[in-house]
């Protein structure tokens, strides 16, 4: 059985700039939305929201800990970070029903070697990174793989119909997508210097031109 990831969080009264105060307590700013349910400005320890982030899947369930009730079930939606220090500044959680479908981005995995990179010098190139997924909260998987060791060719492509969909998950994202392909390998170009005829010289010419033949001297 799956190891339930919790979270204690408690609510929070500093709000708007004044944040700054919390984050330099060590505590992070957040809120928790969901359709139907009223927004909640919350707080929790930074080390522990980053144990969370660390341990936790991307889709996985975090039931927040509140004083004022039950265990909220929630995903982490989003979670801001300075764009210079990359400290986490704050975070958002989506709070859900385990009875209701959920319509949710899940990673998508590269795995394996493709035999047209390794024998051919292909490159593979990739189309996506995630797809979308519609499924039980409790279904949503953590992420779906892309074995490419099945693109024995150049020009062989990896679609997401081809991904393996966990039973229960229904895929949103167009199978025809491609998610990996192996391009032909890069041609280089090699500039050939024509060899001088029988008695001609090659002499220097200014540069940027083309070498030029040595003039024969007059006797």
């Amino acid at each position: 059985m799956a190891t339930r990831t919790e979270l204690t969080v408690n609510s929070r009264e500093v709000l708007g700039k004044k944040v700054k105060v919390l984050r330099r307590a060590g505590v992070t700013p957040g809120n928790i939305f969901g359709r139907g349910v009223e927004s909640t400005a919350i707080q929790v320890p930074t080390s522990e929201l980053i144990h969370v982030l660390k341990s936790a899947g991307r889709n996985e369930i975090v039931y927040l800990k509140l004083a004022d009730g039950e265990p909220r079930p929630t995903f982490v939606k989003h979670v801001q970070h300075h764009p210079i220090a990359d400290n986490i500044l704050h975070v958002d959680f989506l709070q859900i029903s385990l009875k209701e479908r959920v319509r949710i981005d899940v990673p998508v995995h590269i795995t394996g070697l493709s035999p047209a990179v390794d024998r051919y010098g292909g490159i593979l190139t990739l189309g996506l990174d995630h797809i979308t997924v519609e499924a039980l909260p409790t279904d949503v998987p953590s992420a779906v793989e892309a074995d490419v060791s099945s693109l024995e060719e150049v020009d062989s492509a990896f679609h997401v119909g081809d991904l393996q969909i966990p039973e229960g998950v229904t895929l949103l994202t167009d199978p025809e997508q491609v998610v990996a392909k192996v391009s032909p390998p890069a041609v280089v170009q090699v500039d050939v210097v024509a060899e001088p005829a029988e008695g001609e010289e090659l002499v220097a010419g200014a540069p940027g031109e083309e070498p030029a033949a040595a003039e024969e001297s007059e006797e």
